[in-house]
C-alpha cells in the first residue's frame, strides 16, 4: 500500500466519521431518556473532565465510596461505578456493557483491539499475543536494565532535574522503539507523535478539544507514514522486532502492513504514556514514604509485589469508558441499554470495602485484586512489560539510592483517562 493512498487514510479516518454518528444518536437517546434515565442512582457532580478533579480525584472517590454503588452525572449523561466488583463484573460481561462503542468519552469503533468483544477481540489478540510472550520478554530484559541503570545515573548526577523529564518519559518510549526496531536517529520525531497520538483518548467537547484531537489525529497520520514506509522496505520486520515476531508466529492469516501500524499505535497509546505515569508515580510515592522505600531496601524480594501495590494507588489508567448494549443491572439499579457507563479504575482500586485504610501505599501489602491494568478478556496486553520497566527502576533505585527527595512543586496531569505526575524535582541521595 501506498504511503499515501487515500484509501488507506480514509480508512483511519473512517472512525471518525462513525464517532460523530453514534455520538450524534446517543446524545438524542439520553435526551428522550430523560430523568428516566438515571432514576434509583446517585446524582453526582463528580467530572473527571474538570481539571482540578483529574489532578487530584481521591477526595471525589471518598465521597463517591461513602454515597452508594452506582452514580449519575446529568452534566455528562454518565452512569459512574466506582467499586472494585461492581467494575470488575461490568469489565468481565463484554456482551452487555461493551467497549466496541469507544473506551472514551467519545463514541467510536474500529477494529483495533481495545475497541472490540468477543470473536473478534479474541482474534485480534490471539495475533498480538506473540509479541508479548515470555522468551519476548526475556530478549528484552537486557535492554530494559541497561537503560534502567543509564536513566537512574542521570537522576543521580543531576540534584534537583525532574525525575518525570529525565526518567519517566524517556524509559517506556525508547524501550518501544528498541522492541520495534525503530533506530535511535528516528526516536526523537517518534516520541513527539507518540505524546500526541496519545492525546486522542482524552477528547473534550469544547473548541479546545476539537483542535487537540485534530493534532491527534495528524501525529497518528505521521504515525502511520512513517511505520508505513518503513514497513514497505522491509524494515520493522527483523526476528527480533516485536512486528517481525507477530508475522512469524502468526495462524490468523496474512497481516498486512496498516494491521502491523495498528498493532505498534496500539502499544504506543496503551503502554507510553501509562508506563511513564506509573514511573513517576512511583518516584513520587517513594519520596513520600520513606519507611516503605526502607522496608523494600531491607528486602528486595518485595519490589514485584511493591510495584503492584504502586499499581493500585496510583492507578495510571484511571477512568475508562464502556456502553451498554442492554439494560444493565447493579445492584438494584438498572442503568438503561445504549448508556454511557465510567469504569473508574482509580476509583476502584481505592476501594474500602476491598482494601484496608486504601489510601496508604504498603509496600508488603498483596493487592492482588487491583485493576491498574484492567481485567478479563481486556487485561492490557503490555502489561508484563510496564511491570518489567518499574521493577528494574526499582532494583537499581533500592541497589543504589538511600534517600529519594522531591525537591519542588510537583503537577499533576489533567488527562481525564491517564493520570500522572508531570513535573517532579528530586534528589537521589546514594548509599
Amino acid at each position: 500500500m501506498a504511503v499515501n493512498n487515500p484509501r488507506g487514510i480514509a480508512t483511519l479516518l473512517k472512525p471518525l466519521g462513525s464517532a460523530v454518528q453514534m455520538n450524534l444518536t446517543g446524545a438524542i437517546r439520553t435526551h428522550r431518556l430523560g430523568y428516566r434515565g438515571w432514576t434509583g442512582a446517585v446524582n453526582t457532580d463528580y467530572d473527571p473532565l474538570d481539571a482540578a478533579t483529574a489532578a487530584q480525584p481521591h477526595e471525589a472517590y471518598r465521597a463517591l465510596h461513602r454515597s452508594g454503588r452506582v452514580h449519575y452525572n446529568p452534566k455528562r449523561a454518565t452512569w459512574i461505578l466506582s467499586r472494585l466488583n461492581d467494575v470488575r463484573a461490568a469489565l468481565r460481561d463484554t456482551d452487555q456493557v461493551t467497549s466496541a462503542r469507544g473506551v472514551t468519552r467519545v463514541r467510536m469503533a474500529a477494529d483495533l483491539l481495545v475497541l472490540t468483544d468477543g470473536d473478534q477481540h479474541a482474534r485480534l489478540r490471539k495475533q498480538v499475543q506473540p509479541g508479548f510472550t515470555r522468551r519476548a520478554l526475556e530478549n528484552w530484559q537486557e535492554i530494559t536494565d541497561k537503560l534502567a541503570a543509564e536513566l537512574v545515573e542521570n537522576v543521580i548526577n543531576e540534584p534537583g532535574c525532574d525525575v518525570v523529564e529525565r526518567l519517566a518519559i524517556p524509559m517506556p518510549i525508547r524501550i518501544i522503539a528498541a522492541i520495534l526496531g525503530v533506530p535511535d536517529t528516528d526516536v526523537a520525531d517518534f516520541r513527539r507523535w507518540s505524546e500526541n497520538s496519545v492525546r486522542i483518548i482524552d477528547f473534550s467537547p469544547t473548541p479546545k478539544g476539537v483542535v487537540d484531537t485534530a493534532n491527534s489525529m495528524r501525529a497518528v497520520l505521521a504515525l502511520r507514514r512513517y511505520f508505513l514506509r518503513h514497513l514497505a522496505s522491509g524494515e520493522l520486520k527483523d526476528s527480533d522486532t516485536m512486528l517481525g515476531r507477530l508475522l512469524e508466529h502468526n495462524t490468523e492469516g496474512d497481516l498486512s502492513d496498516d494491521q502491523l501500524f495498528y498493532v505498534a499505535l496500539l502499544l504506543l497509546i496503551a503502554g507510553n504514556e501509562t508506563t511513564t505515569n506509573l514511573l513517576g508515580g512511583m518516584f513520587e510515592t517513594l519520596a513520600h514514604n520513606p519507611d516503605q522505600y526502607d522496608l523494600i531496601r531491607a528486602n528486595p524480594d518485595l519490589i514485584p509485589i511493591a510495584v503492584e501495590e504502586q499499581l493500585r494507588i496510583s492507578s495510571p489508567i484511571q477512568n475508562l469508558y464502556r456502553y451498554t448494549r442492554a439494560d444493565y443491572q447493579v445492584g438494584e439499579v438498572t442503568i438503561p441499554a445504549g448508556a454511557r457507563v465510567l469504569l473508574s479504575f482509580g476509583a476502584a482500586n481505592r476501594d474500602p470495602l476491598v482494601f484496608d485504610d486504601p489510601d496508604e501505599y504498603r509496600a508488603d501489602r498483596n493487592p492482588r485484586m487491583h485493576i491498574g491494568f484492567g481485567y478479563g478478556a481486556h487485561m492490557c496486553v503490555g502489561a508484563p512489560l510496564a511491570r518489567m520497566e518499574a521493577q528494574a527502576v526499582l532494583r537499581e533505585l533500592v541497589d543504589r539510592v538511600a534517600r529519594i527527595t522531591v525537591v519542588g512543586p510537583t503537577t499533576w496531569s489533567t488527562n481525564s483517562s491517564l493520570r500522572g505526575p508531570t513535573r517532579l524535582p528530586v534528589r537521589l541521595l546514594c548509599s
